[in-house]
C-alpha cells in the first residue's frame, strides 16, 4: 500500500570506467620537440624511442624497425594503462620531472612549461588522480607539494596518450 513498507533501495553508483582514468585531460599542448631534446640528452642519445602525440615517450630495445618500434610502443602504453599507472617521478638537475613508469615509458614535465601553466596545475593536480586513487605522500594520503602536482600533471598525458596512442614519430639513437 503506497510503498511505506516498501525496502528502499541503496543508491546506485555511476558505473566505474575501467580502467580508471583521471578526470582531468590538460588542454596544455606540450612542446614535443623539446621533449624530445631533453630526452636525448638525459640518454646521452643512445637510445631510440617512440613520441606519441601528446608526449609520452617509450624507449625502445635495439634492432626495431619503425613499424616494430610503433607496435612496441602502442603494447608498452597498454601494458601500464591496462595494469596499473604506478609512476615514478624524478626531479631532474635542469629543473624539469620526469615520470617513469612499470614499463620503459616516460613523460617529461617542463619546467617552463609547468611555470606557465601553475595556476592551472595547482587548481586541477586532484582531477589527475584516477577514480578512487589515493596516493599516499610524507604530506598524507593525496596531499601533494609542487614536485607532486607535476608528477600528477605529466601522468595525465600518458593517459591521454594510451586511451588514443598516435605516434607522432620514432627518434633514431646517435651512432
Amino acid at each position: 500500500m503506497f510503498g511505506i513498507f516498501k525496502k528502499k533501495e541503496p543508491p546506485q553508483e555511476p558505473p566505474r570506467k575501467m580502467p580508471p582514468v583521471p578526470k582531468w585531460r590538460p588542454d596544455i599542448r606540450q612542446p614535443v620537440d623539446e621533449i624530445v631534446e631533453r630526452l636525448r640528452f638525459y640518454t646521452n642519445q643512445q637510445r631510440d624511442l617512440v613520441v606519441f602525440e601528446h608526449g609520452t615517450c617509450v624507449l625502445l630495445p635495439d634492432g626495431l624497425s619503425d613499424e616494430q618500434a610503433t607496435s612496441h610502443a602502442k603494447d608498452v602504453l597498454a601494458k601500464i594503462y591496462h595494469f596499473h599507472p604506478d609512476m615514478n617521478p624524478l626531479s631532474m638537475k635542469d629543473g624539469n620531472v620526469l615520470v617513469q613508469y612499470n614499463h620503459p615509458a616516460v613523460n617529461l614535465v617542463l619546467d617552463s612549461l609547468a611555470t606557465k601553466n601553475w595556476k592551472a596545475i595547482e587548481e586541477h593536480h586532484l582531477e589527475a588522480l584516477t577514480t578512487s586513487e589515493v596516493l599516499i605522500t610524507p604530506l598524507g594520503p593525496n596531499k601533494f607539494d609542487a614536485f607532486g602536482m607535476k608528477a600528477l600533471f605529466g601522468r595525465c598525458f600518458m593517459f591521454m596518450d594510451a586511451q588514443e596512442p598516435n605516434v607522432l614519430r620514432v627518434v633514431r639513437k646517435t651512432i
